[in-house]
Formats: C-alpha cells, structure tokens, sequence
C-alpha cells in the first residue's frame, strides 16, 4: 500500500522536525522546507497529498504560497499561525486552506486534523471518479457524456437533438439489449406507442447519419431484423 505524502512548510526546523516525527510514527512520507518558494518547487515534482503550512515564513509567506497552490492544486492545506485571532483565520481559510491551527499546538491534535483532512479528500476524490465514470459511456471511439449531453466520434463533435440523445443514452446504457420500436418510444416520449407511427425509425436513420461512418453498414446501432435495434459491446 502506497504511504501519504505530507509536505511540512514552515522557517523553524524544530516545528518541522517534531511534525515529522509524529507523521512518521504513523507511517506517513514526510518531505520538509522552510518557506513558501521551497514548496512550490517541491509541488512540481513530487506527488503530495496534504500540506502542513506555517503562515509567517521568510521568501514567501503561507498566504501567498497558498494562494499560489490553489491555483493548480487540490489536496487538503492545514495553515500554521501564532495568531489566533478570529480574521486572521478568516483570511487563511480564504486563500484556500481547508484548517487552520494555532501555535503553540498539540502534536496529537494536528495528526487528528490531518488524518481528518485526507479521509475527507479521498472520500471526495472516490466519489467524484465513481461519479464521472458513471456519466461516461465508451463504445470503441464513440464517447457519451451524460451530464453535459455531448458526443463525440473520435476527435469529431457531433450535434444531437434532444430525442436523439435520448435514444442513444437508452441503447447505450443498455448495451447488447434489444429494444423493439415501442419499447424505444415509449421509454423515450414517455407516450404509448401507435403502430402506425414511424417516429422511432427516422430518428435512428438521423442518428446513424450523424454517429456512423457509413449509415448503411452501422457500427453502433445494430439493427435485429424483426425485432428492434441495440448497441453491441465492444
């Protein structure tokens, strides 16, 4: 199992020194710098997941520093300040921390506050992948993105009505069922079907014209002659 990399920023290598002790007790990475300018170069070569930051640091403070973080990077900030006073918390949290701790502070406290912080971020992070792999359907180079309704082939962008989507969301998420003209009608107009209603067959003629390279020899959507259409796995 990979270990938690934490990054301790701060001028006083005592803070430093005794942060890392703890961290490393319980089985964290644990990379040390004294000022802001050191972290950032630190953050374009190694893979962090929380930083501890001290806010009054010479070079380049905690404030800026964090700013300058937020603008590129996401994992957990923990700010460190002598200062306790209630704006100057305000202020550390809105250049982007996600905690603010005062010195002087108990070593315990902090590791509480850091193994809070990164069970937070990776709950976050697992959900936010589950949910983008669940808005996502890949078939061969033909890609459907639910939440934002578009579709491409390959690097091409392709324009879908409304319906149009609609079908292709069905069969797509169904992939390898067939689907009989009623069942594509009314699961999509949300009405009972009328069999003389041809509806259904124009807009998967549309549809094939615009997703296939050849709309007489479908790649996608497949017709089953006599019983409906489906998109294969592939």
């Amino acid at each position: 199992m990979t270990r938690e990399t934490i990054l301790i920023v701060d001028d006083e290598k005592e803070i430093r020194d005794l942060i890392g002790i703890y961290l490393e007790n319980e089985g964290y990475k644990v990379i040390k710098c004294g000022n802001g300018m050191e972290a950032l170069d630190y953050l374009q070569s190694q893979d962090i997941d929380l930083i501890v930051l001290d806010i009054m640091m010479p070079k380049m403070d905690g404030m800026e520093a964090c700013m300058k973080i937020r603008e590129e990077k996401s994992m957990p900030i923990i700010m460190l300040s002598a200062k306790s006073e209630d704006m100057d918390k305000i202020w550390g949290l809105t250049a982007g921390a996600d905690d603010y701790v005062t010195k002087p502070f108990n070593p315990l406290e902090l590791i509480a506050r850091i193994k809070s912080q990164l069970r937070r971020y990776k709950k976050f992070n697992t959900s936010l992948v589950v949910a983008q792999d669940e808005n996502i359907i890949e078939i061969d180079d033909l890609i459907i993105n639910i939440a934002t309704r578009e579709v491409r082939v390959g690097e091409r962008e392709i324009k879908l009505t409304p319906i149009e989507f609609s079908i292709l969301e069905l069969l797509s998420r169904n992939k390898g069922i067939v689907f009989s003209i009623e069942k594509i009608y009314e699961r999509v107009w949300k009405e009972d079907f009328f069999k003389s209603d041809n509806t259904v067959m124009v807009h998967i003629r549309k549809l094939r014209e615009k997703i296939e390279e050849d709309s007489r020899k479908p790649k996608y959507i497949k017709t089953v002659w006599g019983v409906g259409y489906k998109v294969e796995n592939m």
